[in-house]
């Protein structure tokens, strides 16, 4: 089963997150098919923007914590190993999303939490309906939000990234709106149509300059971005040896409230 469902509908495409029972998570198949999506829709001439949305009622709920559990049944070394290539991957995917030459429109209804809040705060425009959040849950986890951190810093600044790291609460599309992340903020009905109208607006550009844009904001004025991207994937990976992320990760699998190392 492909977890990104591509759709060209010229001058602009779809990939829909599609695995809507489980919030439309990070697991591994879910990265790589997105990988795959973006890869394949880079060289299409006929789409000259991207709107990135999930199905079922949430955007997608970030990186499966099933899978980032699965590995502390592992032997150190191996576990260590495993949570490096888990989170590189993830890294990789936001650069892709970063360096990919065509905008791309996050289409956001429900929970952008964790690693799909990074999704959305890579892509070049966000649409957020009524009910959609934000929030990165991580320290709430024992874990950190390495690769999200830098793209918070990035779009919204430092002291808001502080907020919602250090707490880990969630905030409303309104909010976010107030803010400037998000640019529309239709009803849940709407949020593909008015998202795709705004892709349909930016491909009205020709794609050079689109694509040198794009370049100017995220490779020249974020030129530290894709450093922190990097350090932030090996912090996430590192934070997860810890006996702190064990219980807190356990906890979310055993849908229980963590009981804190001391």
């Amino acid at each position: 089963m492909n977890r990104a469902d591509v759709k060209v509908h010229a001058p602009t495409a779809t990939i829909k997150l599609d695995n809507a029972a489980r919030g439309n998570v990070l697991d591994e198949a879910m990265i790589a098919d997105l990988a795959q999506a973006l890869s394949d829709l880079h060289q299409e001439k006929r789409v000259r923007a991207v709107v990135l949305t999930g199905a079922g009622v949430d955007f997608c709920r970030g990186i499966d914590l099933h899978e980032l559990q699965q590995h502390t049944r592992a032997e150190e070394l191996e576990a260590i190993g495993l949570w490096i290539e888990q989170w590189q991957r993830f890294g990789e995917l936001i650069e892709q999303l970063l360096r990919f030459p065509k905008p791309v429109i996050a289409a956001v209804d429900g929970m952008a939490w964790g690693g799909g809040f990074a999704l959305a705060l890579a892509s070049d425009l966000v649409v957020a309906s009524h009910s959609a959040s934000f929030a990165v849950p991580a320290v709430r986890r024992g874990i950190i939000g390495g690769v999200v951190a830098p793209l918070l810093a990035f779009r919204l600044g430092t002291a808001f990234a502080s907020r919602l790291l250090l707490t880990g609460d969630a905030i409303s599309s309104r909010t976010a709106m107030r803010f400037g992340l998000v640019a529309r903020r239709p009803p849940s009905a709407q949020i593909w149509v008015a998202a795709n109208e705004l892709a349909t607006q930016v491909a009205s550009a020709p794609p050079i300059p689109l694509a040198a844009t794009k370049r100017l904001l995220n490779e020249t004025i974020g030129e530290a971005l894709l450093t922190q991207l990097s350090v932030g994937a090996a912090a996430g990976a590192t934070a997860c040896s810890t006996e702190t992320a064990a219980e807190g990760l356990t906890a979310v699998v055993e849908q229980r409230e963590p009981k804190w190392p001391l």
